[in-house]
């Protein structure tokens, strides 16, 4: 197989293996809140901040490439996935709104259950839009041939 193909079967794995890192930190800061109601509550408060402001940063680049760099080059190559891209970026503002939320709950010292509320609700926005995008671009980004740094179009996961 050429490096070009290697690329066409890339892109959509790229994208799902981005959403899948994201899950993953999703996943570590909601166990160093869960760490902070037990006795390990000292350096869970540390570790509650590292991994929450480390996924707030992850996901926020991530959509931040996507539509700085991804979605106008599917928008060029592929125009009737405008309206898809157009959701998509929606989905961006909200979640961009709820992450601010949480960082301005979680910079001042909000108690557990707030947290916990909050990626709770991040957390179902969240997978509710990688599974949209998903659906919806895969099959479009398994085509794509593309020579560029994942990245520019995937942010620094």
């Amino acid at each position: 197989m050429s490096e070009g193909q290697n690329r066409l079967i890339a892109w959509n794995r790229e994208l799902a293996a981005a959403h899948q890192r994201l899950r993953q930190a999703l996943h570590l800061a909601r166990r160093a809140l869960d760490a902070g109601d037990s006795a390990e509550a000292a350096s869970a408060g540390s570790d509650l901040l590292l991994y929450c402001k480390g996924f707030c940063a992850a996901l926020e680049g991530h959509h931040l490439s996507e539509d700085a760099a991804l979605f106008p080059e599917l928008a060029a190559r592929h125009p009737e996935l405008r309206p898809v891209i157009t959701k998509l970026q929606q989905d961006h503002e909200l979640i961009a709104s709820l992450l601010t939320q949480f960082d301005h709950a979680l910079s001042t010292g909000g108690p557990p259950d707030v947290l916990a509320s909050h990626l709770d609700g991040l957390a179902a926005i969240m997978e509710s839009h990688f599974r949209y995008e998903e659906r919806q671009l895969l099959d479009t980004l398994a085509a794509l041939e593309l020579d560029v740094d994942p990245r520019t179009l995937l942010g620094p996961l």
